[in-house]
């Protein structure tokens, strides 16, 4: 339990003894990768099939980063296409014309800090994450797009190469659910995750960034950089734990971040009404933190079901790209 609740970086909550074996850590104990991920192409992709009638197209479409010809700029042109370097040669604005390119490579830039393992029913995070991920996997490389992932604990400590193909997201799989649990004091800094992450990666690629976003501050920055190259979905894990507290007695709460362990009285009315107070604010400061990043997010409960979140996700790629394509109604675009 931290002892500054009210901490943009304050870490989840954690009642000792709290998590249990989500639908991942089950899906290792019976079989591995290889049984989650068929479960998962039974119960989730099958269904998702029907839903959205296979047309992934629409949801993970490429960019086009090969340079074919510049011509001038014309009404109604997206202005981030301007070259500036040819635009105050010619004393003329200019615009970069591209060849389409149909393929996507995506990137997962998945945090698994210790804050990740708390879960306060039959699912933790990780457990989420690592099914989110295969579901959203296998939806692009079942196209014949790339995946690739980077893995942080407390630093940058494993890269997989993007690449197609169903083994290719079993081993991606494996190396979430085979990766021990963090163990360490300190804070989790996701912005040089992020950092390292813009380095590594330099073509125009499509970036979920999945985490909690429990981290020291300024990670921020980061995000905006990398959305200054890259198509990034920040995909928001969380427990509804952490943001309400239940009266559950006198409880020991352990800092999954730090370690540092505290008995708190969650009979106290002015606690927990402390407690939730806390928990809004920094609700507030990661919203506002989202759009000065100007990023798309997909927030995800542990009490969630993927295929709400993927269909959310459909509608909120779909209302980027009438936004894109300025078809989206303006009283509409506001609120989008």
């Amino acid at each position: 339990m931290p002892r500054q609740p009210d901490s943009a970086a304050a870490p989840s909550p954690t009642p000792a003894g709290a998590g249990g074996a989500g639908p991942a850590q089950a899906g290792l104990a019976g079989g591995g990768a290889e049984s989650l991920l068929r479960r998962l192409e039974w119960t989730v992709l099958r269904r998702l099939d029907g839903a959205i009638h296979g047309n992934y197209r629409t949801l993970f479409r490429g960019f086009g980063m090969d340079l074919a010809d510049l011509r001038e700029y014309q009404f109604n042109d997206d202005v981030r296409h301007i070259d500036w370097n040819v635009t105050a040669r010619q004393d003329t604005p200019y615009v970069r014309q591209f060849h389409e390119d149909r393929e996507v490579t995506a990137w997962f830039l998945l945090d698994l800090s210790p804050s990740i393992d708390f879960g306060s029913d039959q699912v933790r995070k990780r457990s989420l994450a690592a099914e989110l991920v295969a579901v959203l996997a296998r939806i692009l490389t079942r196209s014949g797009n790339r995946v690739g992932a980077m893995l942080y604990g407390d630093k940058v400590d494993e890269v997989i190469p993007a690449r197609s193909g169903r083994r290719h997201v079993l081993h991606l799989m494996h190396s979430i659910l085979a990766r021990p649990e963090v163990e360490r004091s300190g804070r989790t800094d996701l912005g040089e995750f992020l950092r390292n992450a813009a380095r590594f990666v330099p073509r125009r690629s499509l970036v979920f960034v999945v985490s909690d976003f429990i981290s020291t501050p300024g990670w921020e920055k980061a995000m905006a950089r990398l959305v200054e190259r890259h198509e990034v979905v920040a995909v928001r894990l969380y427990d509804p734990l952490e943001m309400d507290l239940p009266d559950l007695g006198l409880v020991l709460m352990r800092d999954s971040e730090s370690g540092e362990s505290i008995y708190v009285d969650t009979s106290d009315a002015a606690f927990r009404k402390r407690f939730t107070a806390a928990a809004e604010r920094r609700e507030n400061a990661l919203r506002r933190s989202f759009t000065e990043a100007q990023v798309d997010v997909l927030e995800l409960a542990t009490d969630d079901t993927l295929i709400d979140a993927v269909m959310r996700f459909a509608d909120l790629r779909k209302r980027r790209s009438q936004l894109a394509a300025g078809g989206l109604p303006h009283h509409l675009a506001v609120g989008a």
